[in-house]
């Protein structure tokens, strides 16, 4: 949501705290807490894990009110080994996404994957946005034991009972959260996490900051170069939000994009057929796929894995391949053998909500319903999602069910940030897979029109998160920018990586990247 907020109120925002001071992970120290008292940052006193030091920044709640209440985010760093000269490249700033997620354990990934010879002059920073993870306070609006109970009802409803039935969870989450935070949600904007942004670079004393964002993490980005583009170095944005669509038309568009990529998956499964006998060919691994789904909306797998957990666990496939031979697995042991336990071994690992997943829930929520306007009569969603399951049937539902408290939130939503490029902004370097299921290629195209200086890597895959994610050729535009600034002399591709095998699991040979481990990261955030 645009605020207004002028320069002159940042500049008293970036007055009233002081540097970062770093120290050991954990539960804080109540010594540092006497010493710093309310002058702005404290640290942690119990180690977490060799190389990485904690440390927090406090940042105004309201930014046109610099000096009134003040809440705290959560930073943790992976300092680099070459002293600070010359030679060092100054800080990298990483979000996963969202919004939502954390970015400390994104920090640490980004920190062992990168070239040492990079990592090595870099210091890389993840950061908790407000209202996230361990920074204070973190967002927490239900019960997940409770809310999340499996089996839930079905996300596809089949009659005006069901749709009243679901109406009814999503008007409950948000007057939860209304209820609970009335005091903060008007404050819990992208605008908001850019200025948290710019707040940070200060605190670190850094002019100028890297940055690499993935899936929401480059609109955050893409928001904090137009609202601070004197401050940008570098510009990583992988995987892009369209900041045409925000939010519900991105919604809309991600339907589409997850059924093709759903579709990907069927015919891949066809395609070993030979392995694991489910049909062979889409149609028939089609219907395969809604006879289990219609089966476990009545019967549901080990007591907990019912229609809307199958959906859940599915999708999850539609963000990386690397998952596509676990999840084929299940599935046909469930339907050649009815053994149920592969279904909730796979739900339990990558699909059940617990306190950190409702966290994250509540903050996507929060950003997402403040930053822009959603319709607010029951009837359009209706009519849209309706329309949309006909041509997208895997996702639509569940993607207006995961969204719909954005109808009946207590805060309206305002007028998004105008994503757009200053002359002075370096050029920026764009990483995107062709057939992305979360943030759609058309998608990355638009907001590459708003940034003239901009560069795109395109691979031709479907896996959300291109870098370090073991694509050799994107991985060397990522080290080349970083480096040196150095982008491409025009858009460019990369060959995509190879499709998986049908094996219980991708699993990565001795010594190399885990493929599902980005991937995980990124799922935190959804």
């Amino acid at each position: 949501m645009t605020t207004g907020v002028s320069s002159a109120a940042d500049a008293q925002a970036g007055a009233i705290g002081g540097e970062v001071i770093w120290g050991p992970c954990g539960k804080r120290s109540s010594i540092t807490e006497q010493v710093l008292g309310g002058a702005g940052q404290r640290t942690a006193s119990t180690p977490e894990q060799p190389g990485v030091e904690c440390g927090e920044v406090r940042v105004p709640l309201d930014y046109r009110d610099p000096y009134g209440q003040h809440i705290t985010l959560a930073l943790n760093r992976i300092k680099g080994t070459v002293s600070r000269d010359a030679n060092h490249l100054g800080v990298l700033l990483v979000n996963p996404g969202g919004p939502g997620a954390s970015g400390q354990e994104m920090a640490k990934y980004v920190a062992a994957q990168l070239p040492p010879r990079l990592a090595a002059r870099l210091d890389v920073i993840g950061f908790d946005p407000r209202g996230v993870g361990k920074s204070e306070p973190a967002l927490r609006c239900v019960d997940p034991a409770r809310y999340y109970a499996p089996p839930r009802p079905d996300q596809v409803p089949n009659g005006s009972a069901a749709e009243q039935a679901l109406l009814g969870r999503a008007k409950e989450y948000a007057a939860r959260c209304g209820n609970l935070w009335a005091w903060m949600l008007p404050h819990l904007t992208t605008e908001n996490s850019a200025r948290d942004l710019d707040r940070i670079r200060a605190a670190l004393g850094e002019d100028r900051i890297n940055y690499l964002g993935y899936s929401y993490g480059t609109y955050l980005g893409a928001v904090y170069a137009t609202l601070f583009p004197g401050r940008v170095k570098r510009l990583v944005l992988d995987s892009s939000v369209d900041p045409s669509g925000i939010w519900y038309k991105d919604n809309l568009a991600q339907n589409r994009s997850f059924e093709r990529r759903h579709r990907d998956f069927l015919a891949w499964t066809a395609k070993h057929n030979a392995v694991y006998g489910l049909g062979r060919n889409r149609r028939q691994t089609s219907f395969a796929y809604n006879s289990m789904r219609q089966r476990l909306a009545s019967r549901p797998a080990g007591g907990v894995v019912g229609a809307s957990e199958l959906d859940d666990l599915f999708t999850v496939g539609g963000y990386a391949n690397a998952v596509w031979p676990q999840l084929a697995g299940a599935w046909s042991r469930y339907v050649r053998r009815g053994d149920v336990q592969g279904l909730v071994d796979a739900w339990r690992q990558h699909a059940v909500y617990d306190a950190a997943d409702e966290n994250s829930y509540a903050v996507y929520l929060a950003v997402q319903c403040r930053d822009a306007a959603w319709p607010r009569d029951w009837s359009k969603w209706r009519a849209d999602m309706t329309r949309s399951h006909r041509a997208a049937p895997f996702l639509t539902w569940p993607n207006a069910w995961y969204n719909a408290p954005c109808a009946f939130w207590d805060e309206p939503g305002g007028t998004p940030v105008n994503v757009s490029a200053d002359p002075s902004l370096p050029p920026i370097l764009m990483l995107q897979s062709r057939r992305d299921a979360a943030t759609p290629y058309q998608g990355a195209l638009n907001l590459r029109r708003r940034l003239p200086g901009a560069r795109m890597v395109v691979e031709p895959g479907g896996n959300h998160g291109t870098s370090l994610a073991g694509n050799a050729c994107v991985d060397r535009h990522l080290a080349r920018y970083l480096e040196d600034g150095t982008v491409p002399a025009t858009d460019t591709t990369c060959q995509g990586m190879p499709a998986p095998v049908p094996t219980q699991r991708m699993r990565a040979p001795e010594g190399a990247r885990d493929p599902w481990r980005l991937p995980e990261l990124l799922l935190g955030a959804r």
